[in-house]
């Protein structure tokens, strides 16, 4: 049901786009807002992780790091059958995390620095699943696609509003003008959603990586108590990059409202407390499997 909210959600963006480019040229229009679409889509898709983690100035950790991150990030990766991303780490106080790259063979792990001091070891197992979960997932590259999609859309009402679009649009004067300053707002809206529905599908798939959905639960809960409290710079100076971490950095309301890149926490936390009720979800061969011994002990404890 996510995957199907998803591409529908993907195809009204995508109608929303198409629409702009035959009100601003007719058909001729349209196959040029998709091709201009196509071309920013394909440079997203092999830079945006890059840019991603340059914003929030991420830098790499060794396979042999002290805190033990990039252990546990290989353990569960290698244990829910995933090649093993790279692991950076983001020099801010505020608990976070987020992953990014254009497929799971390109893809990265970045993890604040408040996070890994804050969390338990088994929290942190929680918050890195879900991360996973988001890279086999495939919602990376989702993401990536959506946003670009809705800044190209903007960019073409933008474009309508200063230079008009075609006359014999059928919409008339108002009409046009309606459509024209409405566009970025359904796009961000339907970006928003699109977000929400794949953190949902993120957080029941990385209970299923770590094998204890109450982890992740106690990491989302810990995690939101902090980021409501401690700024995050980075994010600030980029709020487009928001979508992209677990908990909304930006100081988002509690409620899922129209305008939240994520959903409420609570709402969350307590579908993963009913995943915990129902069963124990099947836990990985790594971190789940050895949660009592062997597994890397870092500073945060």
């Amino acid at each position: 049901m996510g995957y199907f909210k998803t591409a529908v959600l993907m195809a009204a963006m995508t109608a929303l786009f198409m629409g702009l480019g035959y009100l601003l040229a007719g058909t001729g229009g349209m196959v040029i807002a998709l091709a201009v679409a196509g071309g920013m889509n394909a440079f997203s898709w092999w830079n945006s992780d890059k840019m991603v983690l340059r914003m929030h100035n991420a830098q790499p950790l060794g396979r042999e790091d002290p805190s033990g991150v990039s252990r546990m990030v290989a353990d569960l990766a290698r244990g829910a059958d995933m090649p093993v991303p790279d692991v950076y780490l983001i020099d801010s106080p505020q608990p976070n995390a987020f992953a990014t790259g254009r497929s799971p063979r390109n893809a990265a792990v970045a993890v604040t620095r408040g996070l890994v001091q804050t969390l338990s070891r088994e929290e942190l197992a929680g918050v890195i699943a879900h991360e996973l979960a988001h890279i086999r997932n495939h919602d990376t590259a989702i993401m990536t696609v959506t946003a670009t999609f809705a800044g190209a859309i903007t960019m073409l009402a933008n474009f309508a509003l200063f230079f008009g679009g075609r006359r014999d649009n059928g919409l008339g004067l108002i009409g046009t003008l309606a459509l024209m300053l409405l566009a970025p707002l359904a796009a961000a809206l339907v970006q928003m959603a699109i977000s929400r529905t794949r953190e949902y599908a993120a957080d029941k798939a990385g209970a299923e990586i770590c094998g204890r959905p109450l982890w992740l639960a106690s990491a989302l809960e810990r995690i939101q108590t902090g980021a409501a409290r401690i700024d995050n710079e980075a994010a600030e100076r980029n709020p487009a990059t928001a979508h992209m971490f677990i908990v909304n950095p930006l100081h988002a309301h509690a409620r899922d409202s129209l305008f939240s890149t994520h959903p409420a926490t609570e709402n969350r936390v307590a579908a993963l407390r009913r995943m915990a009720q129902s069963g124990p979800a099947a836990p990985s061969r790594g971190m789940a499997a050895r949660a009592g011994a062997g597994a890397p002990r870092g500073p945060w404890e």
